[in-house]
């Protein structure tokens, strides 16, 4: 067996009713804290304000910054550091999906470093120190894993570019993963999340750095997610099922956290960086029909076991015949889901397919793939991804 390491530093605090306990976790890192989320929809408005009382119930002062936005941008993040360094934020919390607590993690860097946070972006030196302020992750999504890793992605809007932190000092020191806060996410939010779950779990099992110890949870992940996402999206208030897709997220991130992720979330990273009117979730639906015909005889095991998991049926056939064969069963379930998409129908102009391809090989999570892209091969992908009949 292969020596591994595993290295989780965040308390999770996982069940209905947890958010009950975000005060008294919070005063643990100081009594002023920048509460950090989307703006206050009416579908969100009062678990907003449920949060606050939580926090200052439990004595707290709460300044909230309530402009995050999908694929945050520098901009936002700049905006929200400025109001946490001018309160005296202590402790940052993020509550909602990926956006907002990636947002809380980059707001606790920039609000203590010189510069921006896109200064300490995973290739850059220096990286963030031991001045960056303690984030708490409360999620309300199932799909990001953000509240486990060690990960913020940040849009650079003039650049066209995404990319992220990647460091073990911002990972959430606390997270809650209270089901009921889920139980408002529309259809449209559910889908893309729920299966970006399942890519983090699959991939993880790809990566150079996979182990026995992800394989565990992200096989048991996936069974949770194919098992339960197309349950969710038929009745959206399934408390069970909504529980078992906030485990499957978090048992996700946790493989993430520790292994990585591969060719499609480089590709994906590159799509909502050019064009952040696709949700991240969507994007990974975009590439994957391309990605595991291109992949599958290169992780013959992995992509079998996923088959067997989506059809008990395969468990008699040979382990070739179920990988070549879960290629159609991802297909299957991108349309089940509501998912089965390409890049044209999100605006994206044909010319740009090069440049697109060229913005997929920035980020290095395609070199992790089992048959790592050429060039020439990851513009064939985005050709094949771009008008998916």
């Amino acid at each position: 067996m292969n020596k591994f390491n595993y290295y989780q530093p965040t308390e999770i605090l996982f069940g209905t009713g947890r958010i009950q306990e975000l005060g008294e976790l919070a005063l643990r890192y100081g009594k002023k804290c920048l509460l950090v989320t989307t703006p206050a929809i009416p579908a969100l408005e009062s678990m907003f304000n449920k949060v606050k009382k939580i926090l200052t119930g439990a004595g707290l002062d709460v300044a909230h910054f309530d402009q995050v936005q999908p694929n945050p941008t520098t901009e936002t993040i700049t905006a929200g550091a400025k109001m946490a360094s001018d309160f005296g934020a202590e402790v940052v919390i993020g509550v909602g999906g990926g956006s907002s607590m990636d947002s809380a993690k980059a707001i606790a860097v920039e609000a203590t470093h010189e510069g921006t946070a896109w200064d300490y972006l995973f290739y850059k030196e220096p990286q963030p120190s031991e001045k960056t302020l303690p984030i708490i992750a409360v999620s309300t999504t199932s799909g990001t894993g953000s509240q486990v890793t060690q990960v913020a992605v940040i849009t650079n809007t003039a650049k066209r570019d995404k990319s992220a932190i990647y460091n073990s000092i911002v990972y959430p020191k606390v997270c809650v993963v209270d089901p009921e806060l889920m139980l408002t996410v529309p259809k449209k939010v559910t889908a893309p999340t729920g299966f970006d779950a399942f890519c983090h779990s699959f991939e993880s099992t790809l990566h150079p750095n996979a182990s026995p110890y992800i394989d565990c949870l992200a096989y048991k992940a996936i069974e949770l997610v194919v098992k339960n996402l197309p349950v969710l999206l038929n009745d959206l208030s399934d408390l069970e099922a909504r529980s078992n897709m906030a485990l499957a997220d978090t048992f996700a991130g946790l493989c993430i956290a520790n292994a990585g992720v591969t060719l499609p979330h480089g590709v994906g990273m590159a799509i909502s960086g050019m064009y952040p009117q696709v949700a991240h979730g969507e994007s990974l639906a975009i590439i994957y029909p391309s990605f595991t015909r291109f992949t599958y005889k290169h992780a013959i095991t992995q992509f079998a076991t996923v088959a067997r998991i989506f059809d008990k049926s395969l468990n008699g056939a040979s382990d070739e015949v179920a990988a070549e064969k879960s290629c159609e069963l991802v297909d299957d379930f991108l349309r089940k889901i509501g998912l089965w998409m390409d890049l044209k129908q999100f605006g994206m102009p044909e010319n740009e397919i090069a440049d697109l391809a060229k913005q997929s090989m920035v980020l290095p999570d395609y070199e992790g793939n089992p048959r790592v892209a050429t060039p020439d091969e990851m513009l064939t992908l985005i050709e094949e991804s771009f008008d998916r009949k």
